[in-house]
């Protein structure tokens, strides 16, 4: 796992459903810092805002609607001379075509070193799981090394609402709402970030079928369910098995919580 410091890398040991999966840890994850277009067309303050200004703003009007390619040659001296222009009339150095390539490509440096190190450490944890040798790392490694070497470990711990290798995602709702309802509040729930999911319920059904809506060809046969109260289609504290094709596992649980109306 690569990082924006060159000197800093991960080596993570995933045990599905023993140690935490990737999913779980995605909230550690620090938001990605935009530049606003604000910033880079009319105070740049650095040489990649020059870069992105010629590259975001000055290149379609150049080309219009026709897509550049990143990695064209000729592309990414244009963007280095428009770039150096508009840095000279704010006086801002630093602007070098490297420097134009890794921006305009977001290229992330890396020394040959470091990403042997690591390299050998991967193939070592895949050695200690295959073997049974040794004990392997529990389950998180980091490679600090601007400074000196410093290796710390540390265990990221399963999340229970994991959508991979969770029991299942919480979701409270009226049981007089209807089937339509809860797809909605499903689609809204970042948690989840579905699109088009298919609901069946694993335990707690009221109806024969199990199924409560699939997308595709059988979506017509399922429709007449969207109308009813979820309290007619599957008991309170319900598990269903939601399908789509954003997410990363075959299905993830939601565990249906009928929300008690406050009495005025």
């Amino acid at each position: 796992d690569v990082s924006g410091d060159t000197s800093l890398r991960h080596v993570r040991v995933m045990y599905p459903c023993v140690s935490g999966c990737f999913e779980c840890t995605l909230n550690l994850f620090p938001p990605q810092q935009a530049v606003p277009l604000c910033t880079i067309a009319e105070t740049p303050r650095n040489a990649a805002h020059c870069i992105l200004y010629a590259h975001l703003i000055e290149a379609p009007k150049q080309f219009g609607d026709e897509k550049q390619d990143k990695d064209d040659p000729d592309y990414q001296r244009w963007v280095f001379q428009r770039a150096e222009e508009r840095a000279a009339q704010f006086n801002i150095p630093g602007v070098t075509l490297m420097h134009t390539q890794g921006v305009i490509k977001n290229i992330i440096p890396a020394i040959a070193s470091t990403n042997a190190i690591v390299a050998a450490a991967c193939a070592n944890e895949v050695f200690k799981v295959l073997t049974n040798c040794a004990a392997y790392v529990n389950n998180n490694l980091m490679y600090i090394g601007g400074q000196g070497v410093y290796a710390p470990t540390f265990r990221y711990e399963r999340s229970p609402e994991c959508i991979v290798c969770g029991a299942g995602v919480q979701v409270e709702i009226a049981g007089s709402a209807t089937l339509t309802q809860l797809l909605e509040q499903l689609a809204a729930d970042p948690r989840l970030r579905l699109k088009t999911p298919s609901l069946r319920c694993e335990a707690g059904a009221l109806q024969d079928d199990p199924t409560l809506y699939m997308r595709g060809v059988l979506e017509e046969e399922y429709r007449p369910n969207l109308d009813k109260p979820l309290s007619q289609l599957f008991a309170d504290g319900s598990v269903l098995l939601v399908t789509d094709p954003s997410v990363p596992s075959p299905c993830i649980k939601v565990a249906v919580k009928f929300a008690s109306l406050a009495l005025s």
